[in-house]
C-alpha cells in the first residue's frame, strides 16, 4: 500500500516522542510531565461529565474554557482556538498557512516536530541556528522566498532559554508572515509574550496545560490570534478535536490559579537547585526558565550517563543535534527524583 502515500512522506522519518514505558518502574525525567498531580478541581469536573453521561457529542469550540481562559488572560473568547494538546493547534496553523513549496523557518536546536510539520505539508524546512548564548541572529528576521511562516518557542527546548518580549516584537515587526511564539513553558518563565498578539497582527501564541497544569495525559491546548485567523483557522480543525472530558477538566484546571501557583513555585526551586548541582558536578547548563534544564559536559560524552541512569531506572532524554552537538535535557520531577538522578550521576562520574 505504500505506493500510494505522497513521495515527501515516504521519504520522512517522521516525529519520535520522548520513551514512554508500559511496563516497569522508572523515574520519569524525560518528557518535561509535570510531577505533581493536577488540581482536585480536574477529578471533580472528570467525574461531573461521566455522571451526565458521554453519548452525546462535546462542545465543537471548547466555549467553556474560551470563555474562563479570555476571563483569564484579557480578551474576548473569539481570540483563542482550543486544541488536542498544542501539538494540534501547530499542526493547524501548518495546514492553514503552507502549501507545497513554501517555507518555514524554525531557530536550531529547537523542537523537532516542527520539521516534521513542514515535511508533511511538503514545505521546506529553514533552520537558523542559534548563537552560542541561545540569542537569534538578525537573518531569523530577514525575507526569504516563499516564507510563509515562522516558529518561536519561547521558552526553548531543550535549552529552556528565553527571548525577552522585546527582542520577540523587533522579530515580529521585521519578519514578512506569521510568527506563531509556541510557548508551552511559559509558566514556568518570567515573562511572556501575550501582548504582542495585541500589539502585531502577525503574531500567535500557543500554550499547553500538559506541562504546568500536569495534564499531559488528557491532551488539551490552546491558541491566542486575532479573531479573524481564529475564524479561518477553525476551517482546518477537526470537526471535534477537544473531547467533554478534556474541556471540563482544563476548564477546571485553569479555574484553580492558586494551584498554579504553588506547583510553579516548587518546580521553579527544584529546578534552580538542580541545575547548581548539576553545575558543580561539572555540567554546563543554560539558564533555563522552563520546567527541564539542558546539561552539557566538556570533558566526558554524556550518552553514556543517559544509559547509566536508564539502566538505574530513571529517564532523562539524551538528543543529538548534528553540528550542534548532544545533551541531556532533564525534567523537573519532586525533589527526591531529583536527588536520585543527582546521586546517581556523581557515581556515574
Amino acid at each position: 500500500m505504500s505506493r500510494f502515500v505522497r513521495p515527501h512522506i515516504l521519504r520522512m522519518e517522521g516525529y519520535v516522542p520522548g520513551e514512554q514505558p508500559q511496563g516497569g518502574k522508572f523515574i520519569k525525567l524525560n518528557t518535561n510531565e509535570n510531577p505533581y498531580p493536577p488540581s482536585a478541581a480536574v477529578a471533580r469536573a472528570v467525574q461531573a461529565v461521566l455522571e451526565r453521561g458521554l453519548q452525546r457529542y462535546p462542545d465543537p469550540l471548547a466555549t467553556a474554557f474560551r470563555q474562563r481562559a479570555a476571563d483569564l488572560l484579557g480578551l474576548h473568547p473569539d481570540w483563542i482556538l482550543c486544541g488536542n494538546g498544542s501539538d494540534e493547534l501547530l499542526t493547524i496553523v501548518t495546514r492553514a498557512l503552507l502549501a507545497e513549496g513554501d517555507r518555514l523557518r524554525l531557530p536550531y536546536p529547537s523542537y523537532i516536530l516542527y520539521h516534521t510539520l513542514a515535511e508533511i505539508q511538503g514545505a521546506a524546512a529553514e533552520e537558523v541556528w542559534f548563537a552560542a548564548d541561545w540569542s537569534l541572529p538578525p537573518a531569523f528576521a530577514a525575507a526569504a522566498e516563499r516564507l510563509k511562516l515562522v516558529f518561536l518557542p519561547n521558552p526553548n527546548s531543550p535549552s529552556g532559554t528565553v527571548l525577552p518580549p522585546e527582542s520577540v516584537l523587533e522579530l515580529a515587526r521585521a519578519l514578512p508572515c506569521p510568527l506563531v511564539l509556541d510557548e508551552a513553558y511559559v509558566d514556568f518563565a518570567s515573562s511572556n509574550c501575550l501582548e504582542l498578539v495585541r500589539e502585531c497582527d502577525n503574531v500567535v501564541v500557543t500554550r499547553s496545560l500538559s506541562k504546568s497544569y500536569a495534564l499531559a495525559g488528557l491532551r488539551f491546548g490552546y491558541l491566542i490570534a486575532r479573531p479573524d485567523l481564529v475564524h479561518e483557522l477553525i476551517k482546518v480543525k477537526d470537526s471535534y478535536n477537544c473531547d467533554a472530558l478534556s474541556i471540563a477538566a482544563a476548564t477546571a484546571a485553569l479555574d484553580d490559579q492558586a494551584w498554579l501557583a504553588r506547583t510553579r513555585a516548587a518546580i521553579i526551586a527544584t529546578r534552580e537547585r538542580m541545575a547548581a548541582e548539576l553545575r558543580r558536578l561539572g555540567f554546563e547548563v543554560a539558564e533555563s526558565q522552563a520546567n527541564f534544564v539542558w546539561a552539557t559536559h566538556a570533558t566526558r560524552p554524556v550518552q553514556p550517563l543517559y544509559e547509566g541512569l536508564k539502566a538505574q531506572g530513571v529517564l532523562v532524554r539524551y538528543m543529538n543535534y548534528p553540528g550542534w552537538g548532544d545533551g541531556l535535557r532533564i525534567s523537573v520531577g519532586t525533589d527526591s527524583q531529583v536527588d536520585t538522578c543527582l546521586g546517581l550521576l556523581r557515581d556515574l562520574l
